[in-house]
């Protein structure tokens, strides 16, 4: 129970859990709903949502909606020259407030192939910190839905893999530890889905 007290919320603490959360990520059809996907709890309930570029119409943008619909974060990819020089691409997470974005509160930036070779991808929670670069790193395969999302201890927060006959690239699960933020959670997974040109893409 001492670590849950010391994990803090991203998004909002609301979106946190003293037990841990499964998640049920379903990826909708482009064809039909514009893409994106739905993520579902253990009663199937709809408890989040990601609108990608079929819905929005702006590639490198991304809402997460809570399951009333209710836009909760903007995510946006980060453009411009310095951009393109840069070794990295960044993605910055904003609290949606009346259907804008608001509040920073958290970036995560993807490093671009260096001679075939890729760095993982992290995650800094805001405000940053002196003596900290980042907070949180993706390990693993995102494509292959066998990754997690650790903390800079190395703990878990959520991990990612199939569970069932139904299981693959379209339907997946999300394990969710007990304090960790579920909506923050969610953004990371919209950007890795987007990064590797999945359904958020157009």
């Amino acid at each position: 129970m001492g670590a849950y007290t010391t994990i803090f919320p991203v998004v909002s603490k609301i979106f946190c859990s003293s037990s841990h959360a499964v998640l049920m990520v379903r990826r909708r059809p482009p064809t039909v709903n514009g893409g994106g996907f739905v993520v579902t709890d253990q009663n199937q309930r709809a408890i989040f949502s990601v609108d990608g570029c079929g819905i929005i119409g702006a590639s490198g943008q991304l809402i997460v909606r809570d399951g009333d619909g209710s836009a909760i974060l903007f995510i946006h990819k980060k453009e411009g020259v310095v951009q393109a020089l840069s070794v990295n691409n960044w993605w910055r997470g904003y609290l949606s407030d009346y259907g804008e974005p608001s509040k920073l509160v958290f970036s995560l930036q993807d490093p671009k192939p260096v001679l075939c070779v890729k760095g993982d991808i992290q995650v800094t929670v805001e405000p940053k910190g002196r003596k900290r670069h980042w907070d949180y790193e993706v390990t693993g395969s995102f494509v292959e839905r066998s990754c997690a999302i650790k903390n800079r201890a190395g703990h878990v927060a959520a991990q990612i893999g199939v569970k069932g006959m139904l299981a693959g690239r379209d339907f997946y699960q999300v394990v969710v530890q007990p304090g960790y933020d579920q909506a923050f959670v969610v953004g990371v997974i919209a950007i890795l889905d987007n990064i590797h040109g999945e359904s958020t893409r157009c």
